[in-house]
């Protein structure tokens, strides 16, 4: 049986299964042992809990923790919201790993649904949330913010088919799609947030986005960003605190900017990216690296507690996936997450596209505005 055909039978099948970008290609996961779905009161057990090796390929959990289970783990509260009654995280432990090339190929009848998607904030309400923001920073009360908004649709759609399009069109290194009874995750994050490997560690801040065009190039795109004031100071603010981050985890002295300041090229956009690397402190386990961690301050803003406060109290309705994190933990201790952005949620037949820019003092709310749009729109395009 081909690879292609493997696909598409596990697809039809109607098992759940899981595809992660991989250094060549993707990884398939599938006939789940356990599915262990978390809660307040589950993730410390799960997090702290050994369990015996029996084959390098499967001995992990692969799964995803929600944007209000990581904000309880660090002691953040939430105020009552509008939900969906989403799980807060979900983790599979899988019996099947399947390697997949970058080419992935599933036919399906394709047709365009061209919903009508309906945004949760309008300009006019954006620019409120903003300029209160915009208060709060001068105030200093924090000194960038992600002022997050969604774009909701009905809609009942072929999760492989988003995710094999999306793969062609937009392949972001922290790619992923879960295909479950009853929801889909089909993501094109890029941005990886964990990598461990026995005690080395790292993660890669993203911070600037400028719109790609046809005269617009990479080093184009570099420039901008060097000369641009206020892409220049978000990026340095969440490297700073993402440095921070690492640094309550790792060895004196061990944290280093690997790579500062390159950019990364994807379907609409052009990203500010850097890389920070570690050694990890001996005894640290794997819940202390994702508390220090986790939600991403890039996605976030900083300083990281008092702007989640602020972001919490502000928004009306739950984040669920968006800016969690989607990953894998071995048995052994090694981890890679990323964080969850550009991203469907398909639950309940309707699909949400979440979405956030960032707010400085020198930011401008029409010109951040149009910047989730063109953060949401690969993803958009897809259901045309």
């Amino acid at each position: 049986m081909t690879k292609t055909n493997q696909l598409t039978d596990i697809n039809n099948s109607g098992r759940p299964y899981i595809i992660y970008r991989s250094k060549k290609g993707f990884d398939l996961y599938t006939d789940f042992s356990k599915k262990v779905i978390l809660n307040y009161k589950n993730i410390n057990n799960f997090l702290s809990r050994k369990y015996k090796r029996k084959s390098i390929n499967t001995d992990l959990f692969i799964g995803f923790f929600g944007y209000e289970l990581l904000n309880n783990l660090i002691e953040v509260k939430i105020p009552k919201q509008k939900n969906i009654s989403f799980p807060k995280g979900i983790f599979y432990k899988p019996e099947k790993k399947i390697s997949l090339s970058n080419n992935l190929k599933y036919k399906t009848s394709h047709r365009s649904l061209n919903p009508k998607f309906k945004l949760n904030i309008n300009r006019n309400t954006y620019t409120k949330i903003f300029n209160k923001f915009k208060k709060k920073i001068k105030s200093g009360e924090t000194y960038q913010i992600k002022i997050c908004t969604k774009y909701k649709t009905k809609s009942k759609i072929d999760p492989l088919d988003f995710f094999v399009r999306l793969s062609k069109t937009n392949l972001a290194p922290e790619a992923f799609m879960i295909r479950d009874n009853n929801y889909s995750i089909i993501s094109c994050s890029p941005e990886n947030l964990i990598t461990r490997k026995g005690s080395f560690i790292s993660t890669k801040p993203i911070a600037g986005t400028v719109k790609k065009t046809k005269i617009l190039n990479r080093n184009d795109a570099l420039k901008y960003f060097k000369k641009n004031i206020k892409e220049t100071k978000e990026h340095n603010m969440i490297v700073d605190m993402e440095r921070n981050d690492l640094s309550r985890i790792c060895k004196i002295g061990s944290v280093k900017l690997y790579k500062q300041k390159i950019v990364e090229e994807y379907k609409d956009l052009f990203h500010y990216v850097s890389l920070i690397t570690g050694k990890l402190k001996r005894n640290i386990k794997n819940i202390d690296i994702i508390k220090a961690m986790m939600p991403g301050g890039s996605v976030i803003g900083c300083p990281k507690i008092s702007t989640l406060n602020l972001l919490n109290n502000q928004e009306k309705e739950n984040r669920n996936i968006y800016t969690g994190s989607f990953g894998f933990i071995k048995f052994n201790g090694d981890m890679r997450f990323n964080i969850i952005i550009r991203s469907i949620l398909n639950f309940k037949n309707t699909s949400e596209i979440s979405v956030a820019s960032g707010v400085v003092v020198d930011s401008n709310a029409n010109h951040e505005f149009n910047e989730n749009y063109i953060k949401a729109k690969a993803l958009i395009d897809l259901f045309k």
